[in-house]
């Protein structure tokens, strides 16, 4: 998953993407309307968590200009005002949920992902092909009731096939999922090495990864 944090308190939105990295999460950081938009002109996004005031504007009013483009990004809005009028005007103008500050960094975690789901192949947090097994939330899989280690990112691209099973993922669009920009030196080959890594978690299985040249990769339950 990658994700997009609009938000101007530098400590919070560094922690938070500190936490996210260790779940598996890219995160960008945007702490004004105008950075946001420069990331949202190149980059897609599985979600975004946008905070309600920002230094040159509002929250709302870039919500706004995304659902009027046709930009349908699952948005989790954040805010420090506890208004039943402020929460129910984001919710009207597009926004997916909202989260009060302070919050507890597993529930916007957990938000997150049940924001993601909806558009998913796989929409309940323990994800099956086959003989295989794996929790979003734990962070863990089984094969063949059998628990297997997995590194952070082996867990995140795994994840992220598991959504769309027999469904062609792009080397683009999986690298999307599991680096953020300040991972730039990492190249999109890594995908390949990540996928390599995947497949021996997976040898003796019914469970594959396939390639399709030009196309991408996705998973499958041969059986």
């Amino acid at each position: 998953m990658r994700v997009l944090m609009v938000e101007d308190a530098t400590d919070l939105a560094e922690t938070v993407s500190s936490r996210f990295a260790k779940t598996g999460i890219a995160c960008d950081l945007a702490a004004t309307r105008e950075e946001a938009e420069d990331c949202l002109a190149v980059q897609r996004y599985d979600a975004l968590v946008l905070d309600i005031n920002l230094p040159d504007g509002s929250g709302t009013d870039l919500l706004r200009q995304l659902r009027i483009s046709g930009d349908r990004t699952p948005v989790l809005m954040l805010t420090a005002l506890v208004s039943v009028d402020n929460r129910v005007s984001a919710l009207d103008l597009g926004a997916d949920d909202y989260l009060v500050k302070p919050f507890d960094q597993r529930e916007l975690e957990a938000r997150l992902r049940a924001l993601v789901r909806r558009d998913a192949v796989q929409k309940s947090d323990t994800i099956q092909v086959g003989s295989l097994s794996y929790s979003p939330s734990q962070m863990s899989a089984t094969l063949e009731d059998e628990k297997i280690a997995l590194t952070r990112r082996e867990a995140a691209l795994l994840e992220l096939l598991m959504r769309y099973p027999g469904q062609f993922l792009s080397k683009e669009r999986l690298y999307d999922g599991l680096f953020a920009f300040d991972d730039a030196d990492v190249g999109l080959n890594a995908i390949e090495l990540y996928i390599a890594r995947l497949r021996k978690r997976l040898a003796g299985s019914r469970v594959r990864i396939e390639t399709q040249r030009g196309v991408g990769y996705r998973i499958m339950d041969l059986d």
